[in-house]
């Protein structure tokens, strides 16, 4: 076996190559931008969105179970982008320890330490032979008693930090790319800036006009903490402001 090839180093997840790289760890990295989809998230001054593609992939479905963005407690709320199977596994887990926080601790689970709890059970995936990493990556935003609103990303190494906006998925590099550009200014956005901002920086790393069942917008703000999806009506109410803003 040559040194230099990856031949065999990415049969086992816990064995490293003689570059210092697991390979099949980068390898769920790669499945999360196999779905073909891109999600989004922005922290504003009094909120945060996440907002992704809405893609259903068969005319027979219902669109209404097909999703990417789920609340985890009623003030936090996520979005998963990549493997669909794995999103509703890690969803899953993620509710049950935000449960398990509340009923031992009395009090609503913090978006940080929820991130951290993910991104630690992420992490323990990639040290046992007998486990697989989760094709996923995790944008989690809710509001915060002390510190207003977060944004927390988790991907699949089990690395979780905090942002001022953020991207996953298939053109993550792009979006991000242009978001750096946005923020340059460091620009105080509250309210619907934020979601303007956010949709309409999705429209332009795709290069996409979206109708209003094509993509799915999370909220939650100091009005109202609660984790709330947007209604078709109120993404076209923005979608308007935003073709006429521009």
């Amino acid at each position: 076996m040559s040194r230099g090839s990856s031949a065999g180093y990415d049969r086992h997840i816990t064995i490293f190559s003689p570059e210092g790289r697991l390979y099949q760890v980068e390898y769920a990295f790669k499945a999360v931008k196999l779905g073909n989809q891109t999600s989004l998230a922005i922290r504003g001054e009094d909120n945060a969105v996440v907002v992704t593609q809405k893609k259903v992939p068969d005319k027979l479905l219902d669109p209404s179970t097909v999703t990417n963005l789920f609340s985890l407690t009623d003030k936090v709320g996520c979005v998963v982008t990549g493997m669909i199977a794995d999103a509703k596994s890690q969803v899953q887990r993620t509710r049950y320890e935000a449960a398990e926080f509340k009923h031992k601790y009395g009090y609503d689970i913090p978006v940080q330490y929820l991130a951290k709890r993910v991104a630690d059970v992420a992490q323990i995936y990639t040290q046992h032979a007998s486990m697989r990493p989760l094709g996923v990556e995790m944008i989690l935003i809710g509001m915060d008693e002390e510190v207003g609103p977060q944004v927390y990303k988790c991907d699949p190494a089990g690395a979780y930090t905090g942002f001022k906006a953020t991207a996953s998925g298939t053109k993550d590099q792009d979006a991000i790319n242009f978001l750096e550009k946005k923020f340059k200014s460091n620009p105080k956005l509250s309210g619907d800036q934020t979601i303007q901002m956010a949709i309409s920086s999705l429209q332009s790393v795709l290069s996409a006009d979206f109708k209003p069942t094509e993509i799915e917008v999370g909220v939650v703000s100091k009005q109202n903490p609660r984790f709330t999806l947007l209604t078709a009506a109120e993404i076209d109410s923005h979608l308007t402001q935003i073709a006429e803003r521009d």
